[in-house]
């Protein structure tokens, strides 16, 4: 019988999940309880909806699913609650350093407004580090479905919280929609404050809109990226400036990007050079968290403890964890490496 380490012990960063979607489901039904809001069957049944987002109105079913989650956290405790949760999660995967995405837009309004949200946030993120050994950062997105205007709103307070645990400025929703070009001025005024750009590019359309993230809005890493696997020109270019791509493959294939779980193109990207930092996206609404993205890896892609291993010090090193704390990780990675495996099958070690 073969003998496989454990991926929940490989220490390892998580560059892409996004607030709502780390939620527990055990937690939306206890929030919508709490605060009497009626969940449909597919947030309610215990069981991952069944999504497929490829075409607009696979995409509405999905965004409306997600908005109905969000509509949940309505007050100070339920913040809290998720991120201390989130926190406690992400420890039982082995993940070590958490950059969390979030628009605090969808928040406010019920939270006293954009700064008041943000800066609840920033504390419940303190808190749950401090109470998991978890590093935590906070990665603030602007709503490609919104207004250019409310973008540079949104990077304007990011880089006021640059100090404070903002790292980086996103751009989340359907890819499809609208220019990247339309939210250039907000990039500028987010990268010129110090912020990592990290947009969505290069999963619902194609490479193209990984080279709009790259030129355009100046990206530092790529939300997701799959697609520029299409454009050899590309994966050159983004393995020549090494701009990680953030890869979540279950998300992918539950959103019909990908028929199957060996048809993300993992091995393409790893082997063209592009740095991967493996992420869950949403896992409320996809059922997989961090771990199970490396298992994906080792079982449909065939990748060794060996890769596994490089793709855990790939994503530290496209974090923005302070250098002492990337250096103890990536110590650690090779330290995972070196232990003896435990026989495939096996009660893994609780960590």
């Amino acid at each position: 019988m073969d003998r496989l380490r454990d991926v929940r012990s490989l220490p390892k960063a998580h560059l892409h999940l996004h607030f709502t979607g780390s939620m527990r489901p055990a937690t939306l039904l206890e929030l919508a309880d709490k605060h009497g809001i009626r969940l449909p069957e597919a947030l309610s049944s215990g069981h991952p909806p069944k999504l497929r987002a490829t075409d607009e109105r696979g995409w509405f079913r999905f965004q409306r699913l997600y908005d109905t989650a969000r509509s949940c956290l309505r007050d100070e405790a339920d913040i809290r609650r998720l991120v201390r949760e989130t926190a406690e999660d992400e420890r039982a995967d082995g993940s070590r350093w958490l950059e969390i995405q979030v628009d605090p837009t969808s928040y406010a309004p019920l939270l006293g407004g954009l700064t008041p949200t943000l800066e609840l946030i920033l504390d419940a993120v303190r808190e749950a580090s401090e109470a998991t050994g978890v590093g935590i950062r906070v990665l603030v997105a602007a709503n490609r479905m919104k207004s250019p205007m409310d973008a540079r709103t949104l990077a304007r307070l990011a880089v006021r919280y640059a100090d404070r645990g903002v790292i980086g400025f996103g751009l989340s929703n359907d890819e499809r929609r609208g220019l990247a070009r339309d939210f250039d001025r907000a990039f500028a005024i987010a990268r010129s404050g110090g912020l990592l750009a990290a947009p969505h590019g290069g999963e619902l359309a194609g490479p193209g809109s990984v080279r709009d993230c790259l030129d355009d809005l100046g990206a530092g890493r790529i939300g997701h990226g799959v697609r520029a696997a299409e454009d050899p020109r590309l994966l050159q270019r983004l393995a020549d400036r090494q701009v990680t791509c953030e890869v979540c493959p279950a998300s992918n294939v539950a959103l019909g990007v990908y028929e199957r779980p060996e048809d993300v193109p993992l091995r393409t990207l790893f082997e063209a050079g592009v740095p991967l930092a493996l992420g869950a996206d949403d896992p409320l609404l996809f059922g997989s968290r961090l771990a199970d993205q490396y298992t994906l890896a080792r079982e449909s892609h065939e990748f060794t403890d060996a890769e596994l291993a490089e793709l855990a010090r790939q994503s530290i090193r496209s974090s923005r964890a302070p250098e002492h704390v990337a250096k103890e990780l990536l110590a650690d990675v090779d330290a995972w490496l070196v232990e003896e495996p435990a026989l495939a099958g096996a009660e893994p070690v609780a960590l």
